[in-house]
C-alpha cells in the first residue's frame, strides 16, 4: 500500500507540473490576443535580430537553431528576463525552454534600450561564456589592482557589465544614452554602492558605457556622456561609494571594459564580443537616417534597417522633439510586424529546433 500511495504522490507531481506549464505560458501567450499583441511581437522581433547579427558576424557560433525569446507583460519597474535553461522553481524545478523577456506595462514602447541589455543577458547565456567572462574579469583585476575587494565587487558586476557593453553593440550610442537615462535618479540612489548587490553602482556604471563609446570610436558621444554624467553627480558634493571604488575607476574601468568587450574568449572560437556583434560607423549613419526618415513618417525608408537599429532610430526620433511619442511608437511597431511578416514568408531551415542551457 506504501508503494501505492508513492506512485500516487509521483503522479500527482507531474500533473501539477503540467499544470503549472500550462498556466505559465497561458499568461504569456493570452496577452497575445489584446491589444498589447502587436508591441510583444515588435519586441519579439527585436531580439531575434540580436541573435540574427550574431549568427550572420560568426555563423558557427550557435551550434544549431534555437527557440527565439518570447515578451511578455506584467508589473514592475524594469524590464527582466529568465534565461534559457535555468531551473524555476515555479514550474517545480523545470528547465525554462527558451528566453523569456519581462516588460513592463509602461515600457513596451520600441525606443526602450534598456531591452537590448536584457537580450544581451540571455546572448551571454547561450554563447556559453557566462562562467569563462567572470573568471577573466577576476584574474585581470587580481592582475592589474592586488585588490581582493576590487577584484570580488567587479567579479560580481560582469553579468551586468556585459549585458550594457553588449546593448552599446547592439544599438550603437543610442543604447548607452538610453541606458544613462534609465539610471539618472536624485543624488543618493545614484551614488550609493549597495554591498552585495549585481548591479554595478550607477554612478560607475555610466562611466563604463562612456569608456565603451571611447573604444568604438565615437569619442564625442563619450565625452558628451561623461560630461553631461558629471554635471549631474559630482562626488566631492558627498557619496556613499567605497573610496577604493571612486579613487581606481579611471584605470580600473578601462581595464573592465577592455576585458569583457575586446579580449578573446575560448567559447567564442577565441574571438572577442566586439568580433561577433559588430558595430559601425557606417551602422551609426543609417540609424541617423533612420531616425529622419521615421521623423518625416517615410517608413519605406526604414523598412531595411534590423530591427534593433529600429530601437535606436526611434530613440533619435523621439528626442529630436519632432515626432508625436504615440505616433511614433505605432509607425515603429507596424514597422517592425511587417519585416517580421516578411521574414516569415521566406523559405524556413529544415533544421530541427534544440533546446540549449
Amino acid at each position: 500500500m506504501q508503494r501505492v500511495l508513492i506512485d500516487i504522490a509521483l503522479v500527482e507531481r507531474e500533473i501539477d507540473r503540467a499544470r503549472r506549464l500550462f498556466g505559465m505560458f497561458y499568461e504569456v501567450f493570452a496577452q497575445r490576443g489584446t491589444s498589447f499583441g502587436p508591441s510583444l511581437a515588435a519586441h519579439d522581433a527585436i531580439a531575434s535580430d540580436c541573435y540574427q547579427a550574431i549568427r550572420q558576424a560568426a555563423p558557427r557560433i550557435f551550434s544549431g537553431p534555437l527557440l527565439k525569446p518570447v515578451c511578455y507583460m506584467e508589473h514592475g519597474y524594469s524590464p527582466a528576463t529568465m534565461r534559457r535553461g535555468i531551473q524555476m522553481s515555479r514550474l517545480l524545478g523545470e528547465a525554462n525552454p527558451f528566453p523569456l523577456i519581462r516588460i513592463p506595462w509602461d515600457r513596451d514602447q520600441p525606443w526602450q534600450s534598456v531591452f537590448l541589455h536584457e537580450v544581451a543577458h540571455n546572448l551571454q547565456a547561450d554563447l556559453g561564456i557566462w562562467q569563462e567572462n567572470r573568471q577573466a574579469v577576476v584574474r585581470r583585476m587580481l592582475q592589474s589592482t592586488r585588490n581582493p575587494f576590487l577584484t570580488s565587487v567587479y567579479g560580481r558586476w560582469h553579468k551586468e557589465i556585459f549585458a550594457d557593453l553588449a546593448a552599446i553593440l547592439l544599438g550603437g550610442p543610442a543604447a548607452a544614452w538610453g541606458m544613462a537615462d534609465f539610471l539618472a535618479q536624485p543624488v543618493p540612489r545614484t551614488m550609493t554602492y549597495r554591498p552585495g548587490g549585481a548591479h554595478p553602482t550607477a554612478y560607475l556604471r555610466v562611466q563604463m558605457l562612456a569608456e565603451m563609446l571611447r573604444r568604438l570610436g565615437f569619442a564625442r558621444d563619450s565625452e558628451q556622456l561623461t560630461r553631461t554624467w558629471q554635471t549631474l553627480y559630482q562626488r566631492e558634493g558627498g557619496h556613499r561609494i567605497p573610496p577604493q571604488l571612486i579613487s581606481s575607476a579611471s584605470r580600473v574601468i578601462p581595464a573592465v571594459v577592455d576585458e569583457i568587450a575586446f579580449q578573446t574568449r575560448r567559447n567564442l572560437a577565441h574571438r572577442a564580443l566586439a568580433d561577433i556583434i559588430l558595430f559601425s560607423r557606417e551602422d551609426q549613419a543609417a540609424i541617423r537616417e533612420g531616425a529622419n526618415a521615421l521623423i518625416h513618417r517615410q517608413s519605406r525608408d526604414v523598412m531595411n534597417l534590423p530591427p534593433r537599429f529600429l530601437v535606436s532610430a526611434a530613440a533619435y526620433a523621439l528626442a529630436s522633439g519632432r515626432a508625436a511619442p504615440q505616433q511614433l511608437a505605432r509607425q515603429v511597431i507596424n514597422l517592425l510586424n511587417q519585416q517580421s511578416g516578411n521574414a516569415r514568408m521566406k523559405p524556413a531551415l529544415n533544421a530541427p529546433l534544440r533546446l540549449v542551457a
